[in-house]
């Protein structure tokens, strides 16, 4: 039998979990505001037709409260320093306490019933007494639920609000997908469904997800994959100026330039392209139309300026991405996404995908030593995709062994010109710049424009210009007038300091932007440590076989 037979047998034999997506168990919660509303009607138009069950939650921290006006006491004006009037006030307090707080949930909890009934579904009530975010946790975790609905905002919303407490807490520590409200005037089919694909399996799942909503709202679904080809461009530039030309050789300066460029321009668009065409496929083996486009630059900026294109009603992310380690609560773009988009978000949590092409790849194909030792030469922040990309032409060529030759192929194609010395390369062409691209730079910060300038060439060069022009400027201004908010701790700054002063502007814009995409408005002195030894150790890794 030739190996393509056996690995035809095998794709026959092996299968992925495709068991329909359910939600049969919904819990909705509940604070009688417009967010919460939405919350409610969406969950009942995406809730199981037969089987469907909704519960809706208002915890009230009652002890709380008494605590509070127990501490009061002492600051009330003088009309209450009469011991019958305190009194009186303490038994109204009390009657709030035991059973004000019930009517005002069971108020809520009408209002959600009669809709319940209205649309044919059973509905539950949840008024736990204690903390809201935590008693949301603990009714989740211990009803098993499909997902939870509930409004970014609450009643406690003002102008210039992005995302409630109470949200972001049960946010993080939700175990199942999780809808957020974003606009009480907008509901789920009003734009077209955005699916964030990064290949990771939470991600193919909100695909999977995707799809049983849109056969129950009738959207359309996109499906985008974004990198960002413009960070490296201006890390090597923050560092060219402060390496020795000894230092240059020892850490293959040169090489490892080269290596990025091109790793970056067309070995990691190409992989997260093929995540858009294994979506395809998952799409058409369901019987599913969807819309792929693969977008460059900074990631959740890339996908907001998406959204607001095409007018989404509902993008829907993993709440970690391909990267997350065990200890992550939620990555840095599924946060930044979730408080800057302007449409609902889906978290996926729980529902996960194996497509079964990459399943098949995987339990199918072994490695020769040589070839798991080449691959383990890639960069570690490719390497996951790097093998995922030898696997998956493996078995498009129906192999079943993995050869150093196959993953040099493989990564000939990922990056163009790897296989030679470099000795015929044409350098790199220097770009100039238009007087109105300059004038955009002008009105920033010089530690800001600096960086701003290398995104710009680098952007310019990918579009084969060579001048750079105010449209190559403009994407990144946006950006980087959130980063010109972000705070720094004394000895945080005192540790920037002790960078050298010819890419001291260059490296703070770097732990800044690295800083906001993690979510953290502060920089410490911790994080000011951690997010530079990142950028030493991906800007020159030192080769192992030099020590």
């Amino acid at each position: 039998m030739t190996a393509k037979a056996a690995n035809q047998q095998t794709v026959d034999e092996i299968t992925t979990d495709l068991t329909p997506i359910s939600f049969a168990r919904i819990m909705v919660a509940l604070d009688a505001s417009e967010h919460a509303d939405r919350a409610l009607a969406e969950s009942l138009r995406i809730a199981d037709s037969d089987k469907g069950d909704i519960s809706g939650i208002h915890a009230y921290a009652a002890q709380l409260h008494d605590r509070r006006f127990r501490q009061m006491e002492g600051g009330l004006p003088e009309r209450y320093l009469e011991e019958q009037e305190m009194n009186y006030q303490r038994e109204v307090h009390d009657d709030l306490i035991t059973s004000g707080l019930n009517i005002i949930s069971d108020s809520y909890h009408d209002v959600a019933s009669d809709a319940c009934e209205k649309a044919g579904f059973p509905y539950k009530r949840l008024s736990p007494e204690g903390k809201n975010y935590a008693k949301i946790i603990e009714a989740v975790v211990a009803g098993e639920y499909d997902l939870l609905a509930l409004g970014a905002l609450g009643l406690g919303a003002i102008p210039g609000s992005q995302i409630g407490t109470v949200c972001e807490r049960v946010v993080r520590r939700s175990p199942v997908d999780t809808l957020v409200i974003k606009d009480p005037k907008v509901a789920i089919g009003e734009g077209p469904i955005v699916v964030g694909i990064d290949g990771s399996d939470l991600s193919n799942g909100a695909l999977r997800t995707a799809f049983e909503i849109s056969r129950r709202t009738g959207a359309p679904i996109h499906a985008v994959a974004a990198y960002d080809p413009y960070y490296h461009y201006v890390a090597f530039n923050a560092i060219a100026d402060v390496l020795s030309d000894e230092a240059g050789k020892v850490f293959r300066f040169k090489e490892q330039e080269k290596l990025h460029e091109e790793l970056i321009d067309d070995g990691i668009a190409k992989i997260y392209q093929s995540h858009l065409e294994i979506a395809q496929r998952t799409a058409s083996d369901e019987g599913m139309k969807i819309t792929t486009e693969l977008l460059d630059g900074k990631v959740f900026t890339a996908i907001l300026a998406y959204l607001d294109k095409v007018g989404a009603s509902l993008l829907l992310i993993g709440k970690t991405g391909v990267h997350a380690d065990a200890e992550l609560d939620i990555g840095g773009n599924a946060e930044n996404l979730l408080r800057m988009s302007k449409c609902h978000v889906w978290l996926s949590v729980a529902t996960t995908h194996t497509p079964e092409f990459d399943v098949v790849a995987e339990e199918t194909t072994s490695w020769s030593n040589e070839a798991e030792e080449m691959i383990s030469r890639a960069p570690s922040f490719v390497q996951g995709m790097a093998r995922k990309s030898v696997l998956r032409f493996a078995h498009e060529k129906g192999h079943t062994f993995i050869t150093s030759d196959m993953v040099k192929e493989v990564m000939g194609m990922m990056m163009p010109g790897q296989g030679g010395d470099g000795a015929d390369e044409e350098p790199l062409v220097l770009v100039t710049w238009s007087d109105g691209a300059e004038a955009l730079l002008e009105t920033l910060e010089p530690h800001l424009a600096n960086n701003i300038r290398f995104r710009a060439e680098k952007r310019a060069r990918r579009d084969d210009a060579t001048r750079v022009m105010p449209e190559h400027v403009a994407p990144f201004l946006e950006q980087d007038e959130v980063l010109a908010g972000l705070s720094w701790d004394a000895a945080a700054l005192a540790r920037l300091a002790r960078v050298p002063e010819k890419v001291r502007d260059r490296v703070k814009f770097l732990v800044e932007e690295t800083a906001h995409e993690k979510g953290v408005k502060n920089v410490n002195l911790a994080l000011a440590e951690e997010i530079i030894s990142e950028i030493r150790s991906t800007m020159c890794p030192v080769p192992e076989e030099e020590g």
